[in-house]
């Protein structure tokens, strides 16, 4: 999944040729799916990219320049790259699109500026007025020397009330966890907050008001974001302390148990598609599933099992050496018969330091050191975080866990058809109503939680 948010704080790029300036549109094919893409060269010289479906505006661009008739730029929040060739009349750019191992075919046009078009119902998001107080909150975590902002939404009635600290999934995203217009963050904490819980949503580093956000940050750093939030909550006099959790989504499911291990106060974790094996096993299966639900052979899918392993045991083998993960990944690409051109392409990925930290990090020590209730939902349809590899290794692991395996459901925990990412935006329904119920279900009886 091509995931992209609001911008970190970084510097954007300074536009070197004045006749790029203008609003350049285009669309990514993702897995069936079109994923408009606009990238707007302003006259003061900063560039920015919004992808409208996903609610993400403002991404700042960097290092965009026009050499001998070839576009290029760099997007270091979403680590995606652009080059193509501009036309001779110079009002389009023909090239690809590069993130991780993916380069797709990018065609960027220059257009008007005009208003956007509505985008697509999501009729379950939330819409005020809410029968709740929400308020816009910050906090700081002082080890990293950053604030992040959010929202803090607070049962009716007198508290102190139970807590849940909402955790985002791969990739800088907002508050609401945004992808495709879809919400499901801003579902998940009005159907907890209607049921008598506290919710805090917050945007990760670097995305809408929150602070940090350097391609650095691993998901160690994200643990610790959770246990700040964590320790801000204990401050609320309208919280009790001891009926705080973490809901964790995807790499948010591996964060949680991650931050409790190293100390996070939390009283119970909800695990949502959440990996209970290496990042290297997630990926490499996750390509697996991926080319055979797109219809490829057996022996296609075979393949791409057996390469992207071998990709990933490059990166991990060199886990502390960027350069030397990119230069053993570039080795095996071009072995299985990409052209350098095209193995290149996801090296910047591959090698920095989120992905190594990510394709290294076993979560089974942090799962079975685990003493408080937790709970795991999977879809039947994931195809990104398999229920079958990761529900039966958390079984293994955490024997207390109680583990849910929903069929039908993809990775955002949607009711699917095929569970491909192409399917996330064209389905109407942000969280299957099972979902729901059986995480809420959940955290009311675990919590003692009063509606």
């Amino acid at each position: 999944m091509i995931a992209m948010s609001v911008p970190p704080v970084v510097a954007p790029a300074q536009a070197e040729a004045a006749d790029l300036v203008g609003r350049w549109e285009g669309a990514l094919n993702v897995g069936g799916t079109s994923l408009p893409l606009v990238i707007r060269v302003e006259a003061g010289g900063q560039v920015f990219m919004d992808s409208p479906a996903q609610n993400a505006r403002g991404i700042p661009v960097t290092e965009l320049s026009e050499t001998g008739g070839v576009v290029r730029f760099t997007v270091p929040v979403a680590h995606g790259r652009f080059e193509g060739a501009r036309s001779a009349d110079g009002q389009t750019w023909t090239g690809a699109w590069s993130q991780g191992a993916a380069s797709l075919p990018l065609i960027l046009t220059r257009a008007a500026t005009g208003a956007e078009p509505a985008g697509p119902a999501r009729p379950q998001t939330p819409v005020p007025p809410f029968p709740y107080p929400a308020e816009d909150v910050t906090f700081r975590n002082e080890g990293a020397g950053i604030t992040l902002a959010g929202i803090l939404t607070l049962p009716e009635g007198d508290g102190p009330f139970p807590a849940v600290v909402l955790l985002t999934g791969s990739g800088a995203q907002d508050r609401d966890e945004t992808i495709f217009d879809h919400k499901p963050f801003a579902v998940w904490a009005d159907a907890l907050t209607r049921r008598g819980v506290a919710v805090l949503r917050y945007d990760d580093r670097g995305v809408g008001g929150s602070g940090g956000g350097t391609t650095e940050d691993t998901s160690a750093d994200f643990a610790a974001d959770a246990a700040a939030a964590i320790a801000f909550l204990r401050t609320r006099s309208e919280i009790d302390p001891a009926r705080i959790g973490l809901m964790g989504h995807s790499e948010g499911g591996m964060t949680a148990p991650l931050a409790v291990s190293e100390g996070a106060p939390a009283a119970f974790v909800v695990m949502i598609a959440g990996q209970a094996v290496s990042g290297a096993d997630i990926i490499t299966e996750q390509a697996a599933r991926l080319a055979e639900a797109s219809g490829a052979a057996p022996d296609q899918v075979a393949e791409a099992r057996r390469v992207q392993g071998e990709v990933m045991a490059a990166v991990v083998r060199n886990k502390d050496d960027g350069a030397a993960a990119a230069r053993d990944a570039e080795a095996v690409l071009i072995a299985a018969g990409q052209s350098p051109a095209q193995a290149q392409a996801g090296l910047r990925l591959l090698s920095s330091p989120w992905y190594r930290w990510f394709a290294a990090h076993d979560p089974a020590p942090a799962l079975a050191g685990l003493h408080v209730p937790l709970l795991a939902i999977y879809g039947g349809k994931d195809l990104q975080v398999p229920a079958d590899q990761n529900a039966e290794a958390l079984a293994r692991i955490q024997p207390m866990a109680e583990i849910v395996v929903l069929p039908g459901l993809n990775h955002l925990m949607q009711t699917a058809g095929t569970g491909l990412p192409g399917e996330y935006g064209t389905i109407t329904e942000s969280l299957a109503p099972e979902a729901i119920s059986t995480v809420t279900d959940w955290v009311v009886r675990v919590t003692g939680a009063r509606p």
